[in-house]
């Protein structure tokens, strides 16, 4: 049986980049529409959670990870990454339903599975580790 290795193709590499550009995105819109109160304080939430959220994704990896660049600032087993990256790119479906943008959450929530399926080996390479 043939086994394609699809995650580290730089073609789905560079999809995953915009997912997560897209997903920073989401949780920045979200902040802003959801923070009651003046301007100030949206724009510090629409600010704060992105990066918040950029922080854990970039800090809170495994180590060897190609389609990073194997380095890590925390240590992470494979399967809490995994959780962490699901978490991230799901939460941004969760952020789009939530602000009542259910047709761009729908087809995302289809970007985002086709990706995971797509992305197989590095949900079974994750889980290995």
């Amino acid at each position: 049986m043939i086994q394609l290795a699809l995650a580290n193709n730089p073609v789905l590499l560079g999809i995953r980049f915009l997912l997560e550009l897209f997903a920073l995105g989401c949780f920045a819109l979200w902040g802003w529409r959801k923070t009651p109160g003046p301007w100030p304080a949206r724009l510090l939430a629409a600010i704060a959670l992105p990066v918040a959220v950029g922080w854990a994704w970039g800090s809170f990896a495994v180590s060897g990870d190609e389609s990073r660049s194997g380095e890590t600032d925390y240590e992470t087993p494979g399967p809490l990454r995994l959780l962490l990256e699901l978490a991230v790119l799901f939460g941004a479906v969760a952020t789009l339903y939530h602000m009542q943008i259910r047709r761009v959450a729908k087809w995302s929530l289809i970007v985002m599975i086709a990706y995971q399926i797509a992305a197989y080996d590095r949900i079974a390479w994750l889980l290995s580790h």
